[in-house]
């Protein structure tokens, strides 16, 4: 039986996450966040799914991860990347997430787009 004193419980904060990240990455994620702060600033900073996430009127709206080799953007939403399959073209990801890295960003416009396609889903 595992205690629950060994298994790594998840982060509590955006801050606590990125604490956790290094390098390009962690200045990719930051930058990522301070545009989504900018673009939604009445959104509130949560974990969701164990992932930094934005939250504003009780959904959420956008998130991000560092992964192995990179970092993704999640809409929470495979309707808002299926709906904006055009703009993403020439991005690499999954049905749930967009990926990136930190020589490459997300442009403001693109993470914009996202934004309002995902708040015009309601």
């Amino acid at each position: 039986m595992i205690s629950r004193s060994s298994v790594a419980r998840p982060p509590a904060t955006i801050d606590e996450y990125l604490s956790t990240v290094r390098g390009e990455r962690r200045t990719a994620l930051e930058a990522l966040r301070r545009t989504i702060r900018r673009l939604v600033p009445q959104a509130e900073e949560c974990i969701s799914y164990g992932i930094p996430a934005f939250r504003l009127h009780g959904r959420v709206i956008a998130g991000f991860a560092a992964r192995a080799n990179g970092c993704s953007y999640y809409p929470f939403s495979g309707a808002t990347l299926r709906s904006l399959a055009h703009d993403l073209a020439g991005w690499e990801g999954t049905k749930s997430a967009i990926h990136f890295g930190p020589d490459r960003p997300l442009p403001t416009a693109l993470v914009r787009k996202l934004i309002r396609a995902r708040l015009a889903e309601r």
